[in-house]
């Protein structure tokens, strides 16, 4: 069954009092404010021009919302890795919104066009579709199967990272929201998002210039969603792009 998705405009003062928002929501609303800030900044970064430079573009709203943002997260070092897995993020692609579809098939209809549904799933389920990739700037054809790992759920910024980060520090539903936070998920390219692993935003980035400015507001964003912090390489490596941004 081929489904149409229609884009939603969101205006800069919707999107700005979006993100604060989600930086003083509690856990339990974690997920509605996500999907809203996330649709919000998707629309925002399809309407602005392709004008590439060395951080990207932006909308001025989400620049300095971020920038914002950005003072309140405390800078610290890693924390050590023991005790990390998967599984203290909950269940993958868990049902937090409770609509029936996990996680990842959400992910795909938000971010996919062209999108055809598995029969027999409620429509849930995605068979095939197209990606305008983010992280490199080309268009992938995505149909479930044997190359289903061409278009991959990203978490932008990764669970490893978090829990390195001070999500080791919050609860564990605090946990399943952000690992199923839409405003801290996007389809991407498989063998990007693979590259990019677990590394932060000192150590890689976006081949695609013109997605920085946005990546990088998504990161901090989340960061402050769920009180974690930052390294100090990272907070760098962050302003230095936000303050690039057009």
């Amino acid at each position: 069954m081929k489904i149409t998705r229609s884009a939603a405009t969101k205006s800069l003062t919707v999107l700005t009092g979006l993100l604060l928002a989600g930086s003083l929501a509690g856990c339990n609303t974690a997920t509605q404010v996500g999907n809203k800030v996330a649709d919000a900044v998707h629309s925002a970064a399809a309407a602005a021009p392709s004008q590439p430079t060395a951080a990207g573009t932006s909308n001025p709203g989400e620049t300095a919302t971020a920038v914002q943002q950005l003072a309140t997260i405390p800078i610290k070092g890693k924390a050590p890795k023991t005790g990390y897995s998967r599984e203290q993020f909950g269940a993958a692609w868990s049902d937090v919104d409770h609509n029936g579809c996990d996680t990842r098939n959400d992910i795909l209809r938000r971010d996919l066009t062209e999108l055809m549904t598995k029969p027999g799933t409620k429509q849930c389920v995605i068979a095939s579709g197209k990606l305008a990739d983010k992280y490199t700037g080309k268009t992938i054809n995505f149909t479930r199967g044997e190359n289903s790992a061409d278009v991959q759920i990203d978490h932008i910024t990764p669970l490893s990272l978090a829990w390195q980060t001070g999500a080791q520090q919050i609860s564990a539903d605090a946990r399943l929201q952000l690992a199923n936070d839409p405003l801290n998920l996007m389809a991407a390219d498989g063998p990007a998002n693979m590259q990019k692993s677990d590394s932060s935003a000192d150590a890689w980035l976006p081949s695609n210039k013109a997605f920085r400015c946005e990546y990088v507001a998504r990161q901090t964003a989340v960061k402050a969603e769920y009180k974690l912090w930052m390294t100090q390489p990272e907070h760098d490596a962050i302003a230095g792009i936000l303050a690039n941004c057009k």
